[in-house]
């Protein structure tokens, strides 16, 4: 269903994100965290499921991280051992910068007569050392693996400054990219402005227009408001001070967040911009994590409803 989906550019795919546990956890707690996680995920209604492949970062910014770093445990082992009970697609995010080109070839050529799902994360600044750029990694995967489908990720932030994300995006298409993920998203302009150009430069130029999801993370307290600045996430100024003085951080981040999609996504119905949604928590406290689960269904309910208003037209 999913790779129909990628494949057939359609709207509305609808997935959930998350961090595998840390690596130093004992083997009991691992298994623990991950009962936890299947419980909470396994009546979702969702297209796939992402796990991330974290990197430090420490040399993208000079402030202190407001959560230090820890190492967690590769997302397709925590997959294929721990998660195999949920039948649902795996996204597995890979930081190609940490692998040679034998590592990653080996990795590409795996279960090759399996349909599986990547994104590749390239260097988080200019100055981090990397063995593979992410050109290297299309071409592995183009070489050595047809059933693997793989992404990239959009920085619609990074359209405001350098005004060229939308031809990173046709680039990296070109490459054999077949779908985009973007990190959260609070900047409904930045994100407007991406799909705008990236809309009238494939129209102009004859090119088809790929998935887009955009990512929506709930925000449950000032230091996750904190963490998520760190991350880069742009936030406009209005919008931190409706967070950072509401009587409840959370519920407002949920409907401010929810109503950036809608506008999002009713923007990318009128242009036939294929526009998804992926849901994940970059806090681990327990109410933010549930809220973000919570946040699924609602986006689930809403994209249902379009869709049928959308076909009644």
């Amino acid at each position: 269903m999913l790779k129909d989906m990628i494949v057939n550019k359609q709207s509305g795919i609808l997935t959930y994100g998350m961090t595998p546990p840390k690596e130093d956890n004992t083997e009991e707690k691992i298994a623990e965290i991950a009962q936890k996680q299947i419980e909470r995920l396994k009546d979702l209604d969702i297209d796939a499921l992402i796990l991330y492949d974290v990197q430090e970062e420490s040399d993208r910014i000079d402030q202190e991280r407001p959560f230090p770093y820890t190492t967690m445990l590769d997302p397709e082992l925590y997959s294929n051992q721990y998660l195999h009970t949920l039948e649902v697609p795996k996204i597995i995010y890979r930081c190609v910068g940490k692998y040679s080109e034998n590592e990653l070839t080996q990795w590409v050529r795996k279960d090759a007569d399996e349909q599986r799902y990547t994104v590749y994360v390239g260097a988080s600044s200019s100055q981090q050392q990397v063995k593979l750029e992410l050109a290297d990694a299309y071409r592995i995967s183009k070489l050595n693996n047809d059933n693997l489908s793989f992404g990239g990720v959009i920085i619609p932030e990074r359209h405001m400054v350098k005004n060229d994300e939308h031809l990173r995006v046709v680039n990296k298409v070109k490459q054999g990219c077949d779908y985009f993920i973007s990190q959260a998203t609070y900047n409904v302009e930045a994100s407007k402005n991406f799909l705008s150009d990236y809309y009238h430069h494939c129209i102009e130029n004859e090119i088809e227009m790929v998935p887009i999801l955009f990512n929506l993370a709930p925000c449950g307290s000032t230091k996750t408001l904190d963490f998520m600045k760190w991350l880069g996430i742009s936030i406009p100024r209005w919008l931190e001070n409706e967070l950072k003085y509401s009587s409840d951080v959370l519920d407002k981040s949920i409907q401010l967040t929810t109503k950036i999609f809608e506008e999002l996504y009713e923007f990318g119905l009128e242009k036939g911009i294929p526009i998804g949604c992926s849901v994940e928590s970059v806090s681990t406290r327990k109410v933010e994590i549930e809220a973000s689960v919570q946040m699924v269904k609602d986006i689930k309910v809403m994209l249902d409803r379009k869709r049928l208003v959308d076909v009644s037209r």
